[in-house]
């Protein structure tokens, strides 16, 4: 046993000495217009080589809209980057100190951010996508589909979620109102029109973007039924999608990317050439 640690030890270290060989970081690069120096940044991930007209990828990390940053994330990036994919992490604005809003605004921001700064990484701004776990899920789906957050009809080419809450927050909250507990009541306020205007399932029309969509098995009930009523929801204008349940916990569902040989970059970069 210890010496089948130490080999999976040793593969996990040449596995970040060749990912790192193969791709630069850029580090905290402001995105947010007229931003103070305490404004969230995003680390951006390209394959060393100077190739042009990558699709790009941007990530928005989970945390129950209150943990989390970019910096925990960097094997995600490297590992698409290896695979020919500009990666793109922002961070956002946390609860207390902000609302959903705030958080889907500036998760907006990286996109437009994406759209006007990726061809000087070598992405193209004509194939840009985005992805997120957990709360970033939803963060990414909400700056996307609804209409308030600027995103128009065709910047972004498709959504991928990993096992994403608070997809239908109305229904949720209308079942288990908001208390102090985990800044839920910060998050959300306790006003019902905010929790509607907070939830991408209402938002989803014939111009929303295609949608490939990963759910846990062994994930939370309440993600596991906001997943469903989205599908069903999407059907009416995506008929075709499906989602892709995995054998997994919700943590593992993020995790999993830190494999380099996980099925799932080649899935979604898959979804991507389609």
């Amino acid at each position: 046993m210890m010496m089948r640690n130490k080999i999976i030890l040793l593969a996990c270290t040449l596995m970040v000495v060749v990912s790192g060989c193969a791709t630069k970081k850029y580090k905290n690069v402001p995105y947010l217009s007229a931003a103070a120096a305490t404004a969230p940044k995003l680390n951006v991930f390209a394959k060393r080589g100077h190739p042009t007209r990558m699709p790009v990828l941007i990530f928005v990390h989970g945390g129950n809209w209150n943990t989390g940053n970019k910096n925990q994330y960097g094997f995600f990036g490297r590992h698409f980057a290896q695979r020919g994919v500009l990666c793109i992490i922002p961070d956002y604005t946390l609860s207390p100190d902000v609302n959903y809003d705030v958080m889907a605004t500036q998760v907006a921001q990286s996109i437009l951010w994406a759209k006007a700064h990726a061809a000087e990484y070598g992405g193209d701004p004509n194939q840009i996508y985005i992805t997120g776990h957990s709360a970033g899920g939803h963060l990414a789906a909400l700056a996307v589909v609804n209409p308030k957050y600027g995103i128009k009809p065709g910047v972004v080419s498709g959504i991928i979620l990993n096992d994403a809450a608070g997809l239908d927050m109305q229904s949720y909250l209308e079942q288990q109102p908001p208390t102090e507990a985990a800044d839920y009541l910060t998050t959300w306020t306790n006003e019902p029109e905010q929790w509607h205007n907070a939830s991408p399932i209402y938002f989803l029309d014939k111009d929303s973007p295609r949608f490939m969509i990963y759910v846990g098995s062994k994930t939370y009930p309440s993600i596991a039924e906001g997943n469903d009523r989205f599908l069903k929801a999407l059907h009416a204008f995506q008929p075709n999608v499906t989602s892709v349940v995995l054998q997994k916990k919700h943590i593992p569902m993020i995790l999993q990317y830190f494999w380099p040989w996980s099925r799932r970059y080649g899935e979604v970069i898959a979804f991507i050439k389609q």
